[in-house]
């Protein structure tokens, strides 16, 4: 719809984890780092965490499009609460035959392959997104499949990616075992002020439009409703770019990026709730040009005790 009007090759905001749009704040870029290192160094299992809308699944395709032909992955999403079979799971996520293969047949299978793919000097690695779904069992028989390792070298590696409630879940008495054999673990916290500003430019940029498109007062207020969540800012300044084109404005500003996060908030969805949601419009103003002079003070004062 406002692709043209506002020069863009694509949608800038859409939600589709896309690799092309990834924006490295501080903390993705050390998550991806762990995540690199853990393949590189076989560290054991790799649990990387965050909140819904954090940018993990994006993280998890970058680093599908850079590992090197000798990893061989295998990815699994689908794990809802009918979950099944986990052995079965990854014998698909890897293309394997698990037709009228009982749990037996299938563990010796997989066995087999990994071996066939260590003697062929390739590493396997087992990616399980949104991990938190999983139950106690399938964690436990993750671990029990982790025994195929031996010597100095191993033969799987596994990586879990999931909401808080995979950290809450491994903390469990029953799963000490499990929790002994992680290697790296990192929390994706939210994105600051400043990448929140970063992230927004780099996607309009990617998209081949001009990264000032939003003032600095306008990405301070998708930052103040979203607080730093990548999916949120996704949408609304998807929604501000909607708005902008039918008033045909050719710079997103605050008080756009307040109408519209007004307007969802009256559908009492919470989308874009935040603690001061109680605040006037003239309040959430104050408050927003506060935190942009706030940030070109500190931004000042950095720059001169660096004189």
């Amino acid at each position: 719809m406002y692709e043209a009007f506002y020069g863009f090759s694509e949608k800038p905001f859409s939600l589709i984890p896309d690799p092309d749009f990834l924006y490295l704040s501080k903390g993705h870029q050390l998550a991806l780092n762990l995540l690199e290192y853990g393949l590189t160094e076989q560290t054991g299992f790799v649990v990387i965490t965050g909140e819904v809308g954090s940018g993990k699944t994006t993280l998890v395709r970058q680093l599908l499009n850079t590992v090197s032909d000798e990893v061989v992955i295998g990815l699994i999403t689908n794990t809802h609460q009918s979950f099944g079979e986990l052995l079965q799971w990854i014998a698909l996520a890897f293309d394997m035959d698990c037709r009228d293969k009982d749990k037996v047949g299938l563990y010796q299978d997989f066995v087999n392959f990994l071996i066939e793919q260590y003697a062929s000097s390739r590493r396997t690695v087992v990616i399980i997104d949104e991990a938190q779904n999983l139950s106690l069992s399938a964690l436990e028989e993750l671990r029990m499949l982790s025994n195929i390792n031996a010597d100095k070298d191993y033969l799987l590696q596994l990586i879990l990616v999931g909401q808080p409630e995979l950290l809450r879940k491994l903390k469990r008495p029953q799963l000490r075992q499990f929790v002994q054999r992680v290697g790296v673990d990192y929390h994706l916290g939210p994105l600051s002020i400043e990448d929140t500003i970063g992230y927004v430019r780099h996607r309009i940029e990617v998209a081949g439009g001009d990264p000032n498109l939003f003032d600095e007062f306008a990405c301070a207020a998708v930052h103040h409703y979203t607080q730093g969540v990548p999916r949120l800012t996704n949408i609304l300044c998807d929604l501000a770019l909607v708005y902008g084109y039918a008033e045909e404005k050719r710079q997103i500003d605050m008080e756009t990026v307040i109408e519209v996060a007004s307007s969802r908030l009256k559908t009492g969805l919470g989308m874009f709730d935040t603690p001061t949601s109680n605040l006037s419009r003239e309040e959430v103003r104050n408050l927003i040009k506060r935190t942009v002079v706030t940030k070109v003070e500190e931004t000042a004062l950095q720059t001169d005790s660096r004189a």
